[in-house]
């Protein structure tokens, strides 16, 4: 089995958090770990978010955030436990997972928005798109 590539914290850069964190899907992958206190996998993922994502895609997603450096995977059995590197991050670049995660919260809450407004209205908006 071949070992899993984590860069050390002077290796990790703006570039690749922003190319990570870029993707809607990868955004919310690490919301969710920096929401939960232990490991997730994969499943734990799908089972809280409702999504159907493709486990071969999803396992891609958790690739792009190790090797950018945001999250530290651990193999158990057949299953691959995933953290968050926060604390290292933040020593890094301080501030800038915050505003990310408070941008990407804010955006959340502007879709439940309008999502519910939308219901409100009995889809009158959408219908007459």
């Amino acid at each position: 089995m071949r070992p899993l590539l984590h860069p050390s914290v002077d290796e990790i850069t703006v570039e690749s958090i922003l190319h990570a964190l870029a993707d809607p899907v990868r955004v919310a992958i690490y919301a969710s770990l920096f929401k939960s206190e232990c490991a997730q996998t994969c499943t734990g993922f799908l089972a809280g978010c409702g999504a159907s994502i493709p486990k071969s895609t999803l396992s891609q997603h958790y690739k792009v955030l190790r090797e950018a450096g945001l999250i530290r995977s651990e193999r158990r059995g057949v299953e691959m436990h995933n953290t968050t590197r926060c604390a290292e991050i933040e020593s890094r670049f301080p501030g800038l997972l915050f505003a990310i995660l408070t941008a990407h919260n804010l955006q959340q809450e502007r879709k439940v928005k309008a999502s519910a407004a939308l219901k409100r209205k009995g889809g009158s908006a959408a219908k007459g798109q």
